[in-house]
């Protein structure tokens, strides 16, 4: 994971057990509806930008989207390690399924 990825976390958690008043982030926190909201507007600017914009706008729009994903885990109280973990997972399935059909 990267240094930043594990930094902007920590910012996450920080803000989740120390409010701080007018902090977008507590705003979400505090709102996992919203939360979720910003996910799927995100996602679909993720779309729009792969199809119609620049590669700069796609990279803007896939921080926004990872950003707002990693607030809604937090309202969930889940962590981005849970999701590195079921990817693990699914990958390790998937080379179980590959070596099982693949007569070596």
């Amino acid at each position: 994971m990267s240094d930043f990825l594990t930094q902007l976390i920590t910012i996450i958690e920080d803000r989740k057990r120390h409010p701080q008043p007018g902090s977008y982030t507590n705003q979400l926190l505090s709102d996992p509806v919203q939360a979720a909201r910003k996910v799927g507007e995100e996602a679909t600017e993720v779309v729009v930008a792969a199809l119609a914009q620049t590669d700069k706008r796609l990279v803007e729009e896939m921080a926004d989207l990872i950003y707002h994903s990693l607030v809604l885990l937090s309202a969930h109280e889940l962590s981005w390690s849970a999701v590195l973990s079921e990817l693990q997972q699914r990958h390790a399935r998937r080379m179980g399924e590959t070596q099982e059909t693949d007569p070596q």
